[in-house]
């Protein structure tokens, strides 16, 4: 499970750093990097994915000089809470531990869609729809900018309340895992139940597609409404974070 959960977070990263501005893609033995200058203060989409500590400390050295080449200010690694040994490299070569949000799975078997009279869909919904939720949600203002388009296993998601956009998410297809990724709702519209209906839609359409699991990394807001649709823990996927000092005044 956690093989598979590692897997599509590479693909979705990888992807996605693909799919924005001036973003690119970096992969060496056992590690696969997304680099995206569009976004170089944020090390959530400057990220890392690994097959071990041995794999990742022979390429620390190159992937610090890619992420200066492309002028990114803050990447991160990603590291389930039980790999030891690669928490060890990271702390040695001055990465700090960041976030750690909870890996998360279900089967998509039970999963009922939401009354269409529930959800106010937003038709091809584009960056740009998503960049104002984005933005109030996880503080990356220049997101719509950021992002050329969405690539092709990305089916994004975006429901309107008070016939604004206000809360948003994305399917990426990886194999049999529809792999949920940018789930938010502006402040304004919290409490109203969108994330949780919008998140039965996308999945239910993702069983349609053919997908039978569902995985995604919580963070503490986004935990209690996973968990009460029913996902189950996979440990904690812990961010060791590098980040260049802000210049002086």
């Amino acid at each position: 499970m956690l093989e598979s959960m590692f897997r599509s977070m590479r693909s979705f990263w990888l992807g996605f750093a693909e799919a924005s501005r001036g973003g690119s893609s970096l992969e060496l033995p056992g590690v696969h990097a997304a680099i995206m200058p569009a976004m170089r203060d944020r090390s959530v989409v400057n990220c890392v994915v690994h097959d071990g500590a041995e794999a990742l400390e022979a390429a620390l050295d190159r992937l610090a000089a890619a992420y200066d080449d492309a002028g990114v200010q803050a990447w991160t690694v990603w590291v389930h809470e039980s790999d030891e040994p690669a928490q060890a490299v990271l702390a040695s070569a001055g990465h700090v531990l960041d976030a750690a949000p909870m890996g998360q799975e279900r089967e998509l078997d039970g999963i009922e869609a939401p009354d269409t009279a529930e959800l106010d869909l937003l038709p091809d919904a584009s960056p740009a729809d998503f960049d104002p939720i984005v933005s109030a949600s996880y503080g990356w203002p220049g997101f719509g900018q950021a992002i050329e388009g969405f690539p092709p296993p990305f089916h994004p998601y975006v429901a309107r309340h008070e016939g604004r956009p206000a809360a948003c998410l994305g399917i990426w297809d990886v194999d049999d895992d529809a792999h949920v990724q940018l789930v938010g709702t502006v402040p304004e519209a919290r409490g109203h139940g969108l994330a949780p209906r919008l998140m039965r839609r996308a999945l239910v359409d993702a069983r349609e597609r053919g997908c039978t699991v569902t995985r995604l990394q919580a963070t503490a807001m986004g935990y209690p409404v996973y968990s009460r649709l029913g996902y189950r823990d996979l440990g904690r996927v812990q961010m060791w974070e590098r980040r260049k000092p802000a210049p002086p005044e």
